[in-house]
């Protein structure tokens, strides 16, 4: 498992890189990213823990620490994040309660 900074590192370089090769999509989904995560009948808290358990059940490392991370800089506490875990454990099972292991290790390398 590595550092839950080098995997959010990881992020923003592909991410940029992307930008530079396919601008008119990566523009799209920004824009489609900031209409989601705007203010509404959810919070954004909520919607990071929602962001964070279909992390977990899509098995996608990176997402978890990208959502721990967000879910963190919006006020989230570690018990809150794990209880969305658990949520994610109830729906996806065995698979699911395997990743719950990189949500700890991203709130130890985040907090």
């Amino acid at each position: 498992m590595e550092n839950t900074k080098e995997l959010l590192f990881q992020i923003d370089s592909s991410l940029k890189e992307l930008g530079s090769q396919t601008p008119a999509q990566m523009q799209a989904f920004s824009q489609l990213m900031k209409a989601v995560e705007a203010p509404g009948n959810l919070d954004r808290k909520t919607k990071e823990l929602i962001a964070l358990c279909l992390s977990i059940a899509g098995r996608c490392e990176w997402c978890i620490a990208f959502h721990v991370k967000n879910a963190l800089d919006a006020g989230a506490t570690k018990e809150e994040i794990l209880e969305a875990a658990w949520v994610a454990v109830l729906m996806g099972g065995g698979i699911a309660l395997m990743q719950v292991q990189l949500v700890q290790k991203a709130l130890d390398d985040l907090t």
